[in-house]
């Protein structure tokens, strides 16, 4: 899936993926509207609204970038009618030839961690059958509880040629909390790059591994840092616009190919119509608000790499 990812990226030029993480304040009126008057104030019309605000993004901005990034949490906020959402939304943007990035963070050992692995990126046996649960490409994965509870993704991942984003450096500002202490002499988060350079060695694609890693982009030196500790590693880097990060910035996440990392934006896309450089498009015209802001990104990204 890796080397998928890679080809849609030299496709379209663009190295970056639209965080598809929907909160209802979003959604523009008229869409909360048509959904609430179907399915009344519920659950279940919300998870409408956001489902169709999705799809209109989608269908505005598939033919320019290479993936999508979903953040579950914001479908389960509705219970199983966002659960659906999430899966209607995942199967919609692989249908447009988009590589779906699982943003789902999961972590725990054993027969748990497994069960995850099966629900996102594997299948599981019903009967005689093998099914498929969510279907995504790739997914987040928390590495606090150590290979325990990375090993059975990768087990998955290798047979179904999947892939893993994992947490390294996160772009919040408390992610030094722990990820900066030093053990012995080094911070935390180096220690955690080398074990994920380490866990991808043996999954490899044509030049990069399946098993990559999540590091913000608020964190640009440390950024430069791990590249050099996981060069095979693909990195997804979130915390672009919204919470600061900016082109420039983020020269030293990809490596000389001009590979080697992709850039995820999400209210900063999702919600440009709120912004005051989008405003013009107004909330009926959302997605086309949010494809500018998709060409203003790629232009912004395209042009770092190539003053770099």
């Amino acid at each position: 899936m890796i080397d998928r990812l890679i080809g849609r990226i030299q496709e379209t030029k663009a190295p970056i993926v639209v965080g598809l993480d929907p909160m209802l304040s979003y959604v523009p009126e008229h869409i909360q509207k048509k959904a609430f008057g179907e399915f009344g104030e519920t659950l279940a019309g919300a998870a409408e609204a956001i489902w169709q605000f999705n799809k209109e993004i989608v269908d505005k901005t598939w033919d320019l970038i290479p993936a999508v990034k979903p953040q579950i949490a914001m479908y389960e906020q509705f219970g199983v009618e966002g659960v659906a959402a999430y899966k209607k939304t995942v199967d919609y943007c692989r249908s447009k030839g988009l590589v779906v990035i699982g943003d789902v963070k999961r972590g725990d050992i054993g027969s748990t961690s497994a069960a995850y692995a099966a629900g996102h990126l594997g299948r599981v046996k019903v009967g005689s059958q093998m099914c498929s649960g969510f279907g995504e490409d790739f997914a987040t994965v928390n590495p606090y509880l150590g290979s325990d509870g990375i090993k059975p993704f990768i087990d998955v991942c290798k047979e179904e040629k999947k892939g893993l984003f994992i947490l390294v450096k996160t772009s919040n500002p408390s992610s030094g909390e722990f990820q900066d202490r030093l053990v012995d002499g080094r911070p935390l988060y180096e220690l955690v790059g080398e074990k994920v350079a380490q866990w991808g060695e043996e999954h490899m694609g044509e030049s990069y591994s399946y098993v990559g890693a999540v590091v913000g982009a608020t964190y640009p030196e440390q950024g430069e840092i791990l590249r050099k500790i996981m060069p095979k590693a693909f990195i997804l880097v979130p915390g672009y616009g919204a919470q600061g990060g900016q082109g420039k910035d983020l020269v030293h996440f990809f490596n000389e190919d001009g590979l080697g990392a992709i850039v995820n934006s999400s209210r900063g896309i999702i919600a440009a119509y709120k912004q005051e450089a989008y405003a013009k498009f107004g909330p009926e015209n959302f997605a086309d608000a949010s494809r500018a802001a998709v060409e203003a990104m790629i232009a912004d990204i395209r042009g770092a790499l190539e003053a770099r």
